[in-house]
């Protein structure tokens, strides 16, 4: 009986060119996750991942292969928690010495129209990001989330109404401690002028025109007063506050951003 021949392993060979690889892996790949949430539940999603690893020099490839076997052999729960030790396994499973993961899912959320009561659901965009670096772990999570602002300027010189614009507010947040998507979303819509809803009756929708009327917004008060609460969390060492609302009277949008890390002390 013949001998299989070996099939040489192409990627563990030697790279003589004396370049490391800050980040080499996948991207893209899909994959069906659950994803815990505050009230003890779970949401069946879809996660959008990229993963990779750092090459040292001397190594011409890495397994690409031996990323997917890692995402299929984690099937459970996904949380904030259980993130830290995907990123681990994919380290110690690449050999390597640095390595960074992100998932990119929609979350939904139920809610209460401000008057009628009636119930639906609003998606946001959820990223979970975790890296290893020299053996330590690092989370950060970012979340968009839909607000309504209303123009502070176009209250004060107008006789007759203001104009207002849907405003997309993003909170990228490294944190040290577990920190909730709703407790970030919720940041975000108690600092806008009036929050979204996906069902209004129309005693709703008068709720949250004069809702926004009374607590009319620059971009810049956003961004200030999301941030004013984020520094008021210990659970969050570093951030980044993005507002950019998307003007209903001009070609543009009005963008502002603020960043911070704690960490730093001027």
């Amino acid at each position: 009986m013949t001998a299989p021949c070996a099939i040489p392993d192409v990627q563990s060979s030697a790279d003589t060119r004396n370049i490391a690889i800050n980040k080499v892996g996948i991207k893209a790949i899909r994959h069906p996750v659950i994803v815990a949430d505050r009230e003890g539940g779970v949401q069946h999603t879809i996660g959008t991942f990229d993963m990779f690893v750092h090459l040292p020099h001397n190594f011409k490839g890495t397994h690409m292969s031996r990323f997917v076997e890692i995402l299929n052999s984690h099937e459970r729960e996904i949380s904030v928690r259980s993130f830290e030790s995907i990123a681990r396994a994919m380290v110690a499973r690449l050999e390597a010495e640095s390595g960074y993961l992100e998932m990119r899912f929609p979350f939904f959320m139920s809610k209460a129209a401000p008057v009628s009561g009636v119930k639906s659901l609003l998606d946001y965009d959820v990223t979970f990001i975790g890296e290893i670096l020299k053996g330590e772990y690092h989370f950060t999570m970012k979340v968009l989330v839909p607000v309504t602002s209303l123009c502070p300027c176009s209250k004060q010189i107008s006789e007759r109404g203001a104009h207002n614009q849907r405003s997309h507010i993003t909170m990228t947040a490294r944190t040290t401690d577990r920190v909730w998507i709703e407790e970030l979303v919720a940041i975000a819509e108690r600092e806008a002028s009036c929050e979204l809803y996906g069902l209004l009756k129309r005693p709703d929708e008068k709720y949250v025109t004069e809702r926004a009327y009374d607590n009319p917004k620059f971009v810049e008060d956003l961004v200030r007063d999301v941030a004013a609460a984020l520094n008021g969390d210990g659970r969050i060492e570093a951030y980044v506050v993005e507002s950019e609302n998307f003007e209903s009277i001009h070609n543009h949008s009005a963008y502002a951003l603020i960043e911070r890390d704690k960490t730093i002390t001027s």
